[in-house]
């Protein structure tokens, strides 16, 4: 509920940027695209996870040598 009234929120700053007293679809798919809920955050790690640094499952492993 509380990311549905923020999306809300944010989309009618928008739509009030651009001068309208309503909020559109438009307005509320360019704010649906900044903000992102905890679900698809989640998602967008587990599927870029190699990218990351201490990634466990990177290819490129740096391993640390005793000096």
């Amino acid at each position: 509920m509380r990311y549905a009234i923020q999306l809300i929120t944010a989309a009618s700053l928008v739509a009030a940027k651009r001068k309208s007293e309503e909020v559109d679809i438009q307005d509320i798919r360019k704010v649906y695209g900044m903000f992102v809920d905890v679900k698809r955050s989640t998602q967008f790690l587990i599927e870029h996870q190699q990218e990351y640094m201490f990634s466990e499952n990177s290819k490129n492993d740096i391993q640390m040598r005793p000096e």
